[in-house]
């Protein structure tokens, strides 16, 4: 595959997104939301451009998505590089397995991807899509280097076979929960439902935790696989606690990266849906 086809596919990606921004009022009225609790500094203007970058980034993982079978280690190569590989090695090199927290930020899709594609496959938390003729489809397409899927709906288990194995998995940690496997703690200064499931589990086993990313860099033209320095757990013997103060290191490490590049995460999504009792709904 050329420069050209691929640059066509992301044009076009591009264009889809800007459609959905104009058609979809109820996720467009959802991200304001979210960026004036976020941002309460920041103006309209600055949150209208902000969202136009976010269904542009969404429409470019689109169109990897689609053209990401036919990707070469060189291909990929082209486009794509990391930086702070050695926290991913070093971590790796314990054999405890290592726990990738991440989130809807940047080329989530592809970042796993191109890690198998490096030879570094790894184990990916996800939910099950509605559609399972899409979601068999979907899930070939991500495991075709040697990742495998961990559902939702079973992954503990699935989590501490894994890290068991020395296996890297990658978890998304910036999506709404409910109790008791959310827990509250702060994220952009408001409290926020998080699945606390990482916390325990990184304790349970010893496996590293660190963050990663793969972000668009404008000056590059190119996705950055950001590793960042290993998050250290929290471990006083009280497993509520550590699991309470782990999980806020985890998401702060979350809230650095978006606001490294807050044009990159999915605004969209209804973060803080789930409010702690007492308190008024968001949405």
């Amino acid at each position: 595959m050329g420069a050209l086809p691929r640059r066509l596919a992301r044009t076009c990606g591009a264009v889809l997104g800007g459609v959905a921004l104009r058609t979809l009022p109820r996720l467009r009225r959802t991200g304001e939301q979210n960026l004036v609790l976020a941002y309460p500094e920041c103006g309209a203007a600055w949150r209208a451009g902000v969202l136009r970058k976010v269904y542009r980034s969404l429409g470019w993982q689109l169109a990897e998505f689609c053209q990401m079978a036919s990707y070469s280690a060189e291909q990929a190569s082209a486009f794509i590089r990391y930086e702070g590989f050695e926290h991913f090695a070093q971590a790796e090199a314990r054999g405890k397995g290592v726990l990738i927290v991440t989130g809807h930020l940047g080329a989530w899709e592809l970042s796993s991807f191109f890690h198998s594609l490096m030879g570094h496959p790894m184990s990916m938390v996800i939910r099950r899509l509605d559609n399972p003729y899409v979601d068999h489809f979907v899930n070939r397409v991500r495991c075709m280097h040697g990742n495998s899927v961990l559902h939702k709906d079973d992954f503990a288990r699935g989590l501490l076979a894994a890290t068991r194995a020395g296996r890297s998995i990658g978890i998304l940690m910036d999506t709404n929960m409910t109790p008791p496997q959310g827990v509250f703690v702060p994220f952009f200064g408001h409290l926020a439902c998080t699945p606390a499931g990482l916390a325990r589990i990184a304790l349970k086993t010893g496996a590293a935790v660190l963050p990663g990313f793969l972000l668009w860099h404008e000056d590059e033209s190119k996705y950055v696989l950001h590793f960042y320095p290993e998050i250290e757990m929290a471990d006083t013997g009280n497993a509520e606690a550590d699991a309470l103060c782990n999980t806020a290191r985890c998401t702060a490490a979350i809230e650095a990266a978006i606001r490294a590049y807050p044009e990159q995460w999915l605004w969209v999504h209804r973060r803080w849906k789930t409010r702690p009792a007492g308190e008024a709904p968001i949405y």
